[in-house]
């Protein structure tokens, strides 16, 4: 994303939406990163998004944000593979993603965190995070020195043998980090991370998004908790009424008059 193109605010008539989904289409043929182009999904003749852009560059922090009913889910399970778009294209490092499952995106570099559980409670650690190093990693003296590194960098060694179902919370959630990062994502898609969480948790998180950036793998979070996504991300998309009413950087967002009046409150600070 080039400077000039920071904040663009995308109210309904602006210039501004096609200059932004000009720059998501320049980053898109950059083939760095995940490029959301255009994207459109409508239900029973509701149009639910029209027109959304977006891009996540590699190292890369960005939020989408919107009030509830305003598209964004729909939106991030475009990007998911979950909804299918009924126009548009997803782009991810040059490959068009738009009509590939979950499975073969998560192959390409497509990394994915929920709000819930998602360990396989029947198998052992070292099992979860061996399932998916048997889809990223062909060679087996690699994809056996690379469990080992991920078992030792997240203290999960002397736990390879553990069944999931046995984990405390704080471990399972390391096992879920690990396994994950077995695939090798360029782009990790964060789903709700806030969620109902204590203090300590959100330490956690920050710990977890700034080790990803520090990886250069970029991430996209949508969450409900607004102020702890803004204070975390470079920049961020918010979604009203199924289109982007602006992009730009958190300080950006929260001077911006009309969203402050639609979404924020008047009296949002960060």
């Amino acid at each position: 994303m080039t400077d000039e193109s920071a904040a663009t605010t995308l109210s309904e008539g602006d210039h501004g939406v096609a200059e932004h989904t000009a720059h998501v289409r320049e980053d898109a043929a950059a083939g760095n990163g995940l490029a959301v182009i255009s994207i459109a999904k409508s239900y029973d003749k509701r149009v639910v998004l029209s027109d959304v852009s977006l891009s996540v560059g590699k190292g890369e922090v960005v939020g989408l944000l919107g009030p509830n009913g305003a598209g964004k889910t729909t939106c991030f399970y475009s990007i998911m593979g979950l909804v299918k778009p009924d126009a548009g294209r997803i782009m991810l490092d040059g490959a068009d993603i738009t009509a590939l499952p979950m499975y073969r995106r998560a192959i390409l570099g497509l990394g994915y965190l929920p709000q819930e559980t998602s360990i396989f409670r029947g198998m052992t650690v070292e099992q979860n995070i061996g399932a998916v190093l048997e889809l990223s990693e062909p060679d087996k003296v690699s994809r056996e020195r690379r469990l080992e590194e991920l078992l030792d960098e997240f203290g999960l060694t002397r736990l390879r043998d553990s069944a999931a179902m046995a984990l405390s919370g704080g471990e399972r959630r390391r096992a879920e980090i690990a396994r994950a990062l077995a695939a090798n994502p360029s782009i990790m898609l964060l789903d709700e991370p806030f969620a109902g969480i204590d203090p300590l948790s959100i330490s956690d998180i920050r710990d977890l998004v700034a080790d990803l950036k520090t990886r250069g793998i970029g991430v996209l979070i949508t969450d409900h908790n607004v102020r702890e996504t803004l204070d975390l991300v470079d920049r961020a998309c918010i979604i009203y009424d199924g289109k982007v009413l602006l992009a730009g950087s958190p300080e950006e967002l929260v001077a911006d008059p009309e969203v402050r009046r639609l979404y924020l409150g008047e009296g949002f600070s960060l």
